[in-house]
């Protein structure tokens, strides 16, 4: 079997499944976004299509999924809203793809890599916390707002744990028994001693658990109507039952709002955020994959870029790497980036030709495939072993998970991102250089060893350290085993050396360059 651009087709096997349940996932997500977006059905699908088709060959990510993401909800709202027009949106979102294009270009792929491990895995545990919280309703086949939702503020006035009150109190007992039952087929499928045999190793434990819904369903109407599950909690995907019909579904972008300022300014807000949605999404399925591959990411962003302008020409909504069908394709067992291409693959064949059939599947089957992705992303052994590495670690990860809970993504993040930042300014704080008292013949001989590579971050270390030193000794600051110090280092330390002498310290500077200070008198 022969090996293109990443796709291995040794792994069919496990590709195909993949896709499979990565398709089954996204198809209510797509639908979701675009309606909380305000825009026609159709363009998250489309969306979905260029992430699956044309971003999972153009990238060099083994494992992540591209669609449309909740992320950018309201900004797509608000888009639409401002401009007039999802046309002139359209415009947007083709302009922010070539932005994206030109970041790729200038290297700014660099950016994912600054983010804290600990903030990363917040993030993480947080999507799989929300993803249980927000899939509870549609599991109890009570929720009315849209499958993809995310934000914690819900649009009609109520939060995730005031929705989750309100749908304890009206259960729907037809989707709760599919729900349940679609749950344990997942979770038995996928027991190891079951993996053993090939049919449930190949065979995806979220299409036997979807089938089963449809019979019990259909079994409801013809012997138990009470319990059907009303139409409202299936899927719903618009008819497009020939390639004419879904052709005139596709619009143009509107040209002439070129001339829009507010065309850019979106553009650009929709280029910057989709492009770190995008970077934070690749590096935490960097860190699950099981082969630690890593993605290029400025390739990344051009794929992301590419897939934006095409998106945005055929009436699709903006798109970034997400990580809920990415980590459903990771649990799902894919090995290559064959299982997103499947899955686009399978969105095309489905808005053509499937959509009578999907459109019996019931929410609360879909609910249950999703309960369990969120479960493995947020293990309890993940909190016991973040805990085990310190408070250095612990703190900035559930701050994360907090934020991200009660807020949004981006905002739950920079929150998380700040705090994970004031322990790295503590730790450089602590460790910008090796300290060492010498016993000689005339008195106390204080060496200050600097480290390999100090920075402006190591300025007030240092300088707390050298005020501290007893008056009346001898100081010798080294830094022949420096191969980088900072100007405002070295600055701090010329002037530390003028006012020396009023308390009687004899410094001594080794391999230490001489600068102009800016502060000497």
């Amino acid at each position: 079997m022969k090996s293109i651009d990443g796709i291995s087709f040794k792994s069919l096997s496990s590709d195909l499944p993949a896709g499979l349940v990565v398709f089954l996932v996204a198809l209510p997500l797509c639908l979701g976004i675009s309606l909380a977006s305000g825009a026609p059905l159709v363009a998250g699908v489309i969306a979905g299509i260029v992430g699956g088709i044309v971003v999972s060959l153009l990238s060099g990510s083994s494992l992540s999924v591209s669609g449309p993401a909740a992320g950018l909800t309201v900004i797509v709202l608000n888009g639409i809203t401002k401009l007039g027009s999802f046309e002139a949106f359209q415009l947007a979102v083709v302009i922010a793809g070539l932005l994206q294009l030109t970041l790729g270009f200038l290297k700014a792929g660099i950016i994912g890599h600054y983010f804290p491990s600990s903030v990363i895995k917040g993030m993480l545990a947080a999507i799989g916390l929300t993803l249980i919280l927000k899939q509870i309703p549609h599991f109890l086949g009570v929720d009315k707002d849209f499958f993809g939702e995310m934000e914690f503020l819900q649009f009609d006035g109520r939060n995730t744990f005031t929705e989750m009150t309100y749908a304890m109190q009206h259960v729907e007992k037809g989707a709760l028994i599919v729900g349940i039952i679609s749950l344990l087929i997942i979770i038995l499928w996928d027991n190891p001693k079951l993996k053993k045999y090939a049919f449930f190793k190949f065979v995806p434990s979220a299409l036997i658990a979807v089938l089963v819904a449809l019979g019990l369903n259909y079994f409801f109407r013809i012997s138990t109507p009470v319990l059907t599950i009303g139409t409202e909690h299936l899927v719903q995907l618009p008819a497009m039952d020939s390639w004419e019909k879904m052709v005139n579904q596709l619009s143009q972008p509107d040209w002439s709002a070129f001339k829009n300022v507010d065309v850019y300014i979106l553009a650009l807000t929709i280029a910057i955020i989709a492009s770190l949605e995008t970077l934070l999404s690749v590096e935490a399925v960097d860190r699950m994959d099981p082969l630690k591959r890593v993605t290029p990411t400025n390739r990344e962003l051009k794929a992301q870029g590419i897939g934006n302008f095409i998106s945005g020409l055929l009436g699709g909504l903006p798109m970034t790497a997400v990580i809920v069908r990415s980590s459903a394709n990771i649990n799902s067992g894919a090995k290559t980036k064959l299982s997103a291409f499947t899955h686009g693959i399978l969105l095309t064949i489905s808005v053509l030709f499937l959509s009578p059939f999907l459109n019996l599947i019931p929410l609360s089957a879909l609910a249950a495939v999703l309960l369990v992705v969120g479960y493995k992303l947020t293990k309890p052994a993940l909190y016991v072993n973040q805990f085990k590495l310190g408070w250095e670690q612990f703190i900035p990860f559930i701050v994360t998970i907090v934020a991200i809970l009660f807020t949004d993504l981006l905002i739950g993040i920079s929150i998380g991102l700040a705090v994970g930042v004031f322990f790295i300014l503590k730790a450089n704080y602590k460790t910008p250089y090796f300290f060492h008292k010498e016993q000689h013949h005339e008195g106390e001989v204080i060496r200050l060893q600097l480290s390999e590579n100090v920075s402006f971050l190591n300025k007030a270390s240092i300088l707390l350290t050298l005020h501290h030193l007893p008056d009346n000794s001898e100081i010798i600051v080294d830094g022949s085993k420096s191969t980088f110090i900072d100007y405002d280092v070295l600055d701090a330390i010329q002037n530390f050396k003028i006012n020396a002498h009023e308390r009687n310290i004899r410094l001594h500077l080794k391999n230490i360059p001489e600068v102009i200070s800016t502060n000497a008198h």
